[in-house]
């Protein structure tokens, strides 16, 4: 049963949001700028109020009440946007104290001054304004603490979202992969082939380097790189003259590779795909091509994984494993990263293309022979569709 909400009486002797938002908190929500329609309602709505009381007062006094609620409104907003960058109960009633004093000598000076009459005739309109001036800033206050509270809570929950990915794609090291090898391995070392060995030390490097990258939130892309060379080794191994396969990250500098990190699992997510719908379903095999890149203007790293198996067919829609990938880069690239699948001549093309903190200027990379377990086979041209879809 829902537990019934006391009576707060301190709203009526100290009222604003109970809570209070760290720096950190806001820098984590990140800038929300100030609407200028609310200056335009603002100002249009004292304008209405003005003349209502125009037939009240001779049309001096009416005129100088105009530009002094004008004045006043402008203030008012000021102390709006104050209370927006940090909404809490102790500049609510700091900023209330103080427009009642200001309010609270209006009249004496009129009255000092000898405008006793004029006085009467425009307490109404300096009561109402004052009234409606902190009623608004008790609401935005209130609004704008509520709006803080929703979007951490929705960053909260955002990143509760990542990391469930980041578990969901760790239990994805596809178990029938690793069933398959452990078959093949087993086999080799029983009839004492050759194989065996290198194969062992594949994916001892594999798993060592696997099972525990998803407990970080990134990974630096070389060391990608190398969880994706071991995993190219072992299907090598298993598949035999059916898969061949180069990485190449020649274009792209060695500091960039170190320093650029990924969501982990991302570029082996491809690569797993490319041989799980690519290589695998086609008879006669093909050949997998990873390729690094920078654009034109280097601020962005793009990661290529071609395979020239099987195809993709029209209306495919993304997996499982697309959709973590996509969310996951999207949650740690602020909606910046852009992932994408297309047909390619033969077999099919996924790409990522990752934003770099800083765009890469004067630096040349260094030569590097592509790595390859065998020479590119021809393109094969009769090769049968497959399904975008990633890892079940």
């Amino acid at each position: 049963m829902p537990v019934a909400r006391r009576f707060d009486w301190t709203q009526w002797l100290f009222p604003g949001p109970r809570r209070t938002f760290t720096e950190a908190e806001l820098a984590r929500v990140g800038p929300q700028r100030w609407s200028l329609g609310i200056d335009c309602y603002v100002y249009s709505n004292v304008v209405v109020l003005v003349v209502l009381f125009y037939k009240f007062l001779p049309a001096m006094v009416a005129t100088a009440v105009l530009v002094v609620a004008l004045a006043a409104a402008a203030a008012g907003l000021g102390v709006g946007r104050w209370l927006w960058r940090r909404p809490t109960r102790a500049r609510f009633n700091l900023a209330s104290l103080g427009a009642g004093l200001l309010a609270a000598m209006v009249p004496i000076l009129m009255v000092n001054a000898g405008h006793k009459s004029l006085m009467r005739d425009t307490m109404p309109l300096l009561a109402g304004g004052l009234a409606v001036m902190l009623s608004s800033w008790w609401f935005l206050t209130i609004y704008r603490s509520q709006q803080l509270e929703n979007r951490l809570r929705e960053l909260d929950e955002q990143q509760q979202r990542v990391a469930m990915a980041q578990r969901l794609a760790a239990a994805q090291i596809q178990p029938h992969f690793l069933f398959n090898t452990l078959a093949s391995l087993q086999h080799w070392v029983d009839t004492q082939d050759a194989r065996g060995g290198p194969l062992l030390r594949s994916l001892t490097r594999y798993l060592r380097a696997t099972l525990p990258m998803f407990e970080h939130d990134r990974l630096p892309v070389a060391q990608e790189l190398q969880i994706v060379r071991s995993y190219l080794d072992i299907m090598q191994a298993r598949l035999g003259a059916r898969l061949t396969w180069t990485v190449d990250s020649t274009t792209v500098p060695d500091p960039v590779l170190i320093q650029a990190t990924l969501p982990p699992g991302t570029l082996l997510t491809l690569a797993e795909n490319a041989i799980t719908h690519g290589i695998e379903p086609s008879l006669r095999g093909g050949h997998i091509a990873v390729t690094l890149s920078l654009t034109q203007d280097s601020r962005w790293l793009r990661l290529e994984v071609q395979d020239s198996g099987a195809g993709l067919v029209s209306g495919a829609c993304d997996g499982v494993g697309l959709h973590n990938t996509r969310e996951r880069l999207a949650a740690q690239s602020g909606g910046a990263a852009q992932m994408g699948l297309e047909a390619a001549t033969p077999g099919c093309l996924a790409w990522i293309e990752w934003p770099l903190a800083e765009p890469v200027v004067g630096q040349a990379a260094v030569p590097e022979t592509p790595r390859s377990a065998a020479p590119e086979p021809p393109p094969v041209h009769d090769l049968k569709t497959r399904q975008e879809d990633l890892r079940p």
